[in-house]
């Protein structure tokens, strides 16, 4: 039996039990096995990883983990915005990221899609699809099931810490930097797609009779034909949005 010792740095904490953090772990091993195993062996999925250093010289997931090897290992929250730890792009700042959204993510897929990200969501996706799909449109997936994150075509992903919805788009936005790309009442709520405007007299006939009388600019969703307009829904959610850009920007990232 081999043994290598292990730091987890910053947020990385966060998958270990109260009691190994901020500490070196002894983790012992047979064989040769990557240096992306061992770290998914003690909870902590690869996606979340920025660099890893052994021995003090920056290595890659392939690497075969030595006994008596010294790993450091970085989050990726700094790096997220260059390039991955296997050479591969991630998104840059200044870029608007697109999302997929494991199925227990609901409400956060509707307060993305509210604020204007691109974001697929649906309430039987199976893990592999979600692998599947963020592998190929290169969407970050976001998700609470340190497993899904653990598949090997999983490239850009997270693992949301918080469990109410609110606190969880509060979070995504700071991680992924969001605030200054916030375009709101732009995509469909329900599907995704970006609404268009639409004539009074084209929907006219799908309106109560107060929303005839009182509202006058309408916008359409052209894939589920859902119709919205400016009335007291629209100004509860502005001061929902409004209120959780003041929250995010008042408190400091991590």
């Amino acid at each position: 039996m081999y043994a290598a010792r292990f730091y987890f740095h910053a947020e990385l904490n966060d998958f270990l039990p109260a009691g190994k953090r901020e500490t070196c772990l002894a983790q012992e091993f047979k064989g040769t096995p990557s240096v992306k195993h061992l770290i998914e062996s003690l909870g902590i999925p690869h996606t979340e990883v920025g660099h890893i250093l052994v021995n003090g010289t920056a290595v890659g997931f392939d690497y075969l983990v030595q006994d008596g090897d010294q790993v450091e290992v970085f989050s990726n929250y700094e790096s997220w915005f260059s390039e991955t730890i296997d050479g591969r792009s991630a998104d840059r700042k200044g870029s608007r990221p697109c999302f997929i959204l494991d199925n227990h993510l609901g409400r956060l897929a509707t307060y993305l899609r509210m604020l204007g990200f691109d974001t697929l969501y649906r309430n039987d996706f199976q893990d592999q699809e979600l692998a599947r799909v963020t592998s190929q449109q290169g969407r970050i997936l976001l998700t609470r099931d340190r497993r899904l994150l653990m598949r090997s075509v999983v490239v850009r992903g997270y693992w949301v810490r918080e469990k109410a919805p609110r606190l969880q788009l509060v979070e995504v936005m700071r991680r992924f930097h969001l605030f200054a790309g916030v375009q709101p009442f732009r995509r469909c709520t329900q599907c995704n797609s970006l609404l268009t405007p639409v004539s009074k007299e084209a929907v006219l006939h799908r309106l109560e009779p107060l929303t005839r009388l009182y509202f006058h600019e309408f916008r359409r969703c052209p894939n589920c034909e859902r119709v919205y307009w400016k009335g007291s829904h629209y100004e509860r959610m502005q001061q929902f949005i409004d209120q959780v850009i003041a929250e995010g920007l008042g408190k400091s990232s991590r």
